[in-house]
């Protein structure tokens, strides 16, 4: 058996017996929405993000940010981690992306509790900070990687200690410590990776794996002032 199958299989091992219960018809449909519509097969694994959903209950989150919604299946999952009072804010650049998102979020019950900014993320992020938005306790960037580390300083704007920033897709197959690879998705990840590691205010870590994903990681790194 090659890597890649064994990984797919372990995975779907892990997923029969960790994400149990009824047959959850929403973040199906938000899969096969996306699909229908023509959206890259890129939405975060179903394990990983059951992780993304166990992070935001662990941190206690009643603020979540994402950046890069695409059709939102894994902002479902963050969304149902936040208490009655919680909010997420998520930014989409592509409006097509975004709309097939806001259909996703209503059928999982999410529309009140959701806020979907379509624009660029860096251009949003701008306005977060202009318009005084309350800090946010979690933040998880999954959209072009070679904005990495302005999303990363986008996120220390507007968070506080304690905060927890996640990073996802920084082993891009590997080719993140390959001296030789400059392309531009590569070079973002190096420089978000350099940022979290020297940021005064920032004490991280990031994690290999596999999967149906393929080969990959994400960083966590804790806002500490």
């Amino acid at each position: 058996m090659n890597d890649a199958r064994l990984w797919h299989d372990v995975d779907d091992y892990f997923a029969g017996r960790l994400l149990t219960g009824e047959p959850d018809d929403a973040l199906a449909a938000a899969l096969s929405d996306s699909e229908a519509a023509g959206l890259p097969p890129i939405a975060v694994a179903p394990t990983h993000g059951k992780l993304l959903h166990l992070l935001a209950r662990v941190q206690g989150a009643r603020r979540i940010l994402e950046i890069g919604t695409l059709g939102g299946y894994s902002t479902i999952w963050l969304g149902r981690a936040l208490p009655d009072d919680g909010r997420l804010v998520t930014l989409e650049r592509d409006p097509r992306h975004a709309e097939v998102a806001t259909r996703n979020l209503a059928r999982a019950g999410l529309a009140e509790r959701v806020e979907v900014r379509v624009g660029a993320a860096l251009q949003s992020l701008d306005r977060l900070a202009e318009e005084g938005a309350e800090p946010f306790d979690l933040v998880f960037v999954d959209a072009d990687k070679a904005n990495n580390p302005h999303y990363v300083e986008g996120a220390l704007r507007l968070t506080e200690a304690g905060a927890l920033i996640i990073v996802d897709n920084v082993v891009r197959g590997g080719r993140v410590a390959d001296p030789d690879d400059d392309a531009p998705d590569v070079t973002g990840t190096r420089a978000a990776l350099d940022l979290i590691g020297r940021h005064p205010r920032l004490d991280g870590t990031a994690i290999q794996t596999v999967g149906v994903k393929g080969y990959d990681g994400f960083a966590l790194a804790r806002v500490v002032s």
